[in-house]
């Protein structure tokens, strides 16, 4: 099976977790600066879903470009990730609503980790459908950067306990090791002899 449906229901489904998330902004009750004070958690909180549900788009988007083909564990390993890709606005949403309290920010971040676990599954599953061998198993090789992410989701999510603004400062963290879209793919899409091969 190609990847085209996949990719469009995806591209689908984010869309409307960001629609959903800029939802729950309200307008200031007030004119002044200090009026926008209390609307601080609840933008930081959804700036940082925003950029974290971007980075998945981005990575989804080059990951279906070193797919050839799918199967269908692969298509429920994807509906596994869009799943927990459509918790974050309520997540997000709870986490500004009551100011980084440490029950919401666990929540979050476990959200968080759902998605990264769920991302790291559905590359195992392409690379189980198209073998050791395919495009994406050569293109991802080792999986340092994901256990890192994973690592600091669960040391955020420990943190929220003690200190919430530090359990967000862990999922940021993860959020900045990701703003790139992941270069290992794009060095192989971009590979002299890739090109020549797409040319040919």
């Amino acid at each position: 099976m190609k990847t085209t449906r996949l990719e469009a229901f995806s591209d689908g489904v984010i869309a409307i977790a960001i629609t959903i998330m800029v939802l729950e902004l309200k307008a200031p009750l007030g004119d002044s600066v200090e009026s926008l004070r209390p609307l601080l958690p609840t933008f930081a909180a959804y700036l940082l879903s925003f950029i974290n549900v971007g980075i998945y788009w981005n990575n989804h988007h080059h990951l279906m470009h070193a797919t050839r083909s799918i199967s269908g564990r692969v298509l429920w390993a994807n509906l596994h990730l869009l799943f927990w890709l459509s918790l974050i606005p309520v997540t997000t949403a709870w986490m500004g609503k009551t100011d980084v309290a440490p029950l919401p920010t666990a929540a979050y971040g476990l959200d968080l980790l759902g998605c990264a676990g769920a991302f790291v599954l559905l590359q195992m599953s392409i690379v189980a459908h198209e073998g050791p061998t395919s495009y994406l198993a050569e293109a991802i090789g080792k999986h340092e950067k994901e256990i890192i992410s994973l690592v600091l989701y669960l040391l955020g999510i420990a943190m929220a306990w003690v200190q919430p603004w530090a359990s967000t400062a862990c999922y940021a963290v993860v959020a900045a090791l990701w703003f790139v879209p992941d270069r290992r793919i794009e060095r192989w899409l971009n590979a002299p002899e890739r090109n020549s091969e797409t040319s040919g």
